[in-house]
């Protein structure tokens, strides 16, 4: 009895998804080794797609193996009304296939074939899986198909014969020049059997042997079938075993025409060896690359070529290669090796060795690649070692040299620093900084993708430094950041670069539409701005180029469909410069956007990139392309990580900074009217009412320069409109989650419940982060449990309650601190910071302190550092603030 299934199907795009129902489902494998049993790959899973609890099928795949006459053991039913309407389908498909009945089955103008039935459904089905069956014929050969099926009425061979016939090609002898052609039996044992030579002319019947004479009728159809689909023997059916003797042209036909159908209809196809392996056997030419006699290159030098031949290892001089070209022969035997000449490699190598000769070519179209104008270009590549390109190059000494400082940034020429940066660089620092500008002299597009916390800021400012020393820009540098990060660039540059004239693009300081008229009179060095406001004004900065165009976290183009990402890829620079941590966070498709940022038509069209290597690596895992496009990459990416070894990056233990973000609009009103109301109510206010305002004022503004809903007392809903709202809180879930996504860890301090809440709440909406919060409500057994937990690893980051947190805990794990708000006193500040930087800590801990611009955070801030000679009673509290005049209060709390 048969064991009955329950299946829901369901159709979605081009393939059906079948999932298991019931109290016992099975799962995706145990389903496919249940339903293909007879078809061995197809039931170790090695040829069905799985997703989850489901199997993925074509429509080809379902009909083959959903044939309940070939399962002996099982029978299906619909899970629902819908998948019961589908297994009635299959059914009436499958049924129809068993009939080889064919004459409901056209061709029509499109060269695509349908079924006539009178259920639509099942219409649908045999249409769709007459159509996969054949997809790999070409469309002028589908005409042959229908005239076969209407003629033989079978779809394959059948599979009830113990034996099986099979066409077997022959290569010529040596000195020989004609192919041999046969029909074969392939025997039980997997081995091929002809006739004997004096039965070679003998009826079918007489040349078998005594065992399989009950088939002959059936093998004699069969080879009329196999004769009926190869019109390059100009034979339609044979008495005896077939064989004919075949000259190049006709084996050529053979494979190029006949061989498609022929496995179409699953007849078996015996080729030599070397045949099927030399397939994509290419002539290759290498030539040395030289440039005239110079002690250095240049990326502008024109090369000159030694050429050299080969056709697989074997080396052909170049008569030999012009006389392929001449015969357009396909096949080749040298001493002994046989090579399958692959024609279209063949006639492109032609093509670009007399560009190559006819065009000057420069180092830089060799280290790159060289393209040509219309759009079905062939490309040379240079490629020193590894798989062997149509054409490829070997370079010099001179010139190789040259190409390993390009591609590996190996001895970059040193340049010396601006006078006027304010800063010492690093080590890895420095490097960065003469990439950069090696980069710009010879006009190629950067990005610089150290790790979070290694400077990439210091390091684009001391290139803007260094471009208008040298008196190199014409116009000035353009600056883009997402809005969360715009104050801690002008402080940056304020405190590095003090002689740049920075101007910032962005709120009332946006020029609007007489942009290119200013830009006339602007003796501005860098204009700085945000992703929104460039988009905006995208069609008023296009018209302007600017010495260089800087992209601060880059991946904001990464979706390059979207009107931000379109709008930034359009501006015009004369060097362009890609700052970002993650230049890959999901998708290739990411990568390219970046690139046709920084180096527009390096990676051709998106389409193109798709082809050559968004399928290859994204759905096939190819690591040919991986390591193609990774030496395509590596030489315009400079990426170090504060884990690497090698890089000796010569860091602090401890490094701390300020991270200024701007009010939004919605901030910045309540922030002005809640001054307003208060300066009234002081006005006529005691000594100790004024006092207890400037305290409560002191709290109120705090929380409003975290959150609006905090000051607003709403409910914490809508994580992405909550981001929207506070910038503070964008850049603080943003770096956390990134920090998260690295596999480090870091520790999140503030003083209001409600920031910590907010914090959780949008880490776990927006990416599904479990975030604990330790408050001076929570149990010691539970925060000794969070503790024990965090420091192994479990969770990668832990919000902490100022005064809860701040002191008794060791938590070394953690790489990051974040102050999500200001502390009057540092040292309370400093005491949470050593819940990391203590004894047990091994790695460079990074400190950062978020001050909203403009407000009372960044004054206090700076009130703290010019108060250093204050008593450490005073820096105690808060008290200092409440003795403050009323002109100092006014300077303070004014936005």
């Amino acid at each position: 009895m048969k064991r009955m299934i329950a299946l829901r199907i369901e159709q979605k795009a081009n393939h059906w998804v079948l999932t298991s129902t019931g109290d016992q489902p099975l799962r995706p494998f145990e389903l496919a080794q249940r339903i293909a049993f007879h078809d061995f790959p197809s039931s170790l899973g090695l040829q069905l797609e799985m997703s989850g609890d489901s199997l993925l099928l074509s429509t080809e795949q379902l009909l083959r193996l959903l044939d309940e006459s070939r399962l002996h053991f099982i029978a299906f039913e619909g899970a629902d009304a819908q998948s019961e309407q589908y297994v009635v389908a299959i059914r009436q498909a499958t049924k129809w296939l068993r009939t080889n009945d064919w004459q409901a089955l056209t061709l029509d103008d499109e060269e695509r074939f349908s079924f006539e039935h009178d259920d639509p459904l099942v219409a649908e089905l045999l249409t769709t899986f007459i159509n996969e069956r054949f997809r790999s014929v070409p469309a002028e050969q589908l005409p042959r198909v229908m005239q076969f099926m209407n003629e033989h009425a079978v779809l394959e061979q059948p599979n009830a014969l113990p034996i099986r016939l099979a066409l077997r090609l022959t290569e010529p002898e040596e000195e020989e020049t004609h192919w041999l052609a046969e029909v074969v039996i392939i025997t039980e044992k997997n081995t091929h059997w002809t006739p004997a030579r004096s039965k070679v002319n003998a009826p079918i019947e007489k040349a078998l042997l005594k065992k399989w004479k009950p088939y002959a009728e059936e093998l004699a159809t069969l080879q009329n079938q196999l004769l009926s689909l190869c019109p390059t023997f100009s034979v339609d059916e044979a008495e005896h075993f077939f064989y004919a003797s075949l000259n190049e042209r006709q084996v050529q036909q053979l494979l190029k025409e006949d061989l498609t159908l022929l496995r179409a209809f699953d007849f078996e196809i015996i080729l030599p060896s070397w045949l099927k392996q030399l397939t994509e056997t290419k002539v290759t030419a290498r030539a040395e690359a030289m440039t005239s006699y110079k002690k250095t290159a240049s990326f502008d030098d024109i090369v000159e070529f030694d050429w050299q031949f080969a056709i697989g290892d074997q080396q052909i001089d170049r008569a030999t290669f012009e006389q392929l070209l001449e015969e357009q022969r396909q096949f080749i035997r040298i001493a002994d090796e046989w090579f399958h000449i692959d024609d279209v490699a063949l006639q492109k190598l032609k093509q670009l060795i007399e560009e190559a000769e006819s065009k000057e070519w420069t180092v830089r179209e060799l280290l790159l690649e060289k393209q040509a104008d219309d759009e079905n270009d062939s490309k040379a590549l240079f490629q020193d070692d590894g798989d062997s390109p149509v054409l490829a190059f070997t370079l010099n000494q001179q010139l190789r040299k040259f190409a390993q400082t390009f591609r590996e940034k190996k001895e970059i020429p040193v340049v010396p620093l601006p006078n006027t940066l304010q800063a010492t660089l690093r080590p890895y620092q420095r490097e960065g900084f003469d990439w950069l500008v090696f980069m710009r002299q010879y006009e190629f597009g950067a990005c610089l993708a150290d790790d979070m916390g290694l400077g990439k800021t210091i390091q684009l400012i001391a290139y803007l430094l260094h471009v208008k020393e040298q008196n190199i820009a014409q116009s000035p540098a353009l600056i883009i950041c997402p809005t969360s990060v715009l104050g801690n660039w002008q402080k940056e540059l304020e405190r590095f670069a003090p002689s740049l004239n920075v101007h910032v693009h962005y709120g009332q300081s946006r020029v609007g539409e007489e942009f290119s008229e200013w830009m006339s009179e602007t003796d501005a060095d860098v204009i700085l701005t945000t992703y929104g406001t460039a988009t905006q004004d995208s069609e008023a900065l296009q018209r302007v180029v600017f010495s260089t165009i800087a992209l601060d976290e880059a991946q904001n183009i990464k979706n390059m469909q979207t009107k931000q990402s379109r709008a930034i890829r359009s501006l015009q620079g004369h060097h362009y410069i890609a700052l970002t941590g993650t230049p890959i966070e999901n998708r290739l498709s990411e990568l390219w956007a970046i690139f046709d940022f920084m180096f527009q038509g390096y990676f051709g069209s998106f389409t193109t990139f798709t082809k050559e290597y968004i399928i290859p690596i994204e759905r096939d895992d190819d690591e040919a392309t991986k390591r193609e496009l990774k030496l395509k990459i590596e030489p315009f990416l400079l990426r170090r990580t504060k884990n690497d070894p090698h890089l000796k990056l010569d860091l602090p233990e401890k490094v701390e900074q300020n991270e200024y973000v701007p009010l939004t609009e919605e901030q910045a009103a309540l922030y002005e009217g809640y001054i307003q109301s208060s300066k009234e109510k002081m006005r006529d206010a005691s000594p100790f009412e004024r006092k207890g305002i400037v305290l409560a004022m002191l709290n109120r503004l705090k929380q409003l320069c975290n959150h609006p809903a905090l000051y607003l007392k709403e409910p914490i809903v809508d994580a992405p409109r909550l981001m929207e709202r506070s910038y503070k809180l964008d850049e603080i879930v943003k770096r956390s989650a990134q920090i998260a996504s690295d596999g480090e860890q870091c520790l999140i301090f503030t003083q209001y419940l409600g920031m910590g809440e907010l914090i959780q709440y949008c880490l776990d909406e927006q990416y599904n982060l479990d975030v604990p919060f330790l408050t001076g409500s929570m149990r010691k057994d539970e925060r000794d449990r969070l503790v024990d937990a965090f420091q192994n690893g479990e969770f990668p980051i832990f919000i902490l309650s100022l005064r809860a947190g701040g002191t008794g805990l060791n938590l070394t794990a953690a790489n990051y601190v974040l102050h999500a708000d200001r502390w009057w006193n540092p040292a309370v500040e400093n005491q949470a910071t050593d819940r990391a930087y203590r004894i047990g800590q091994t790695k460079f801990v990074h400190v950062s302190k978020f001050v909203t611009l403009g407000t009372i955070e960044e004054k206090i801030d700076k009130m703290l550092e010019e108060k250093m000679a204050l008593s450490d009673e005073l820096v105690q509290s808060s008290r200092w603030i409440t003795e403050l005049s009323d002109e100092e209060l006014d300077q303070l709390f004014s936005l």
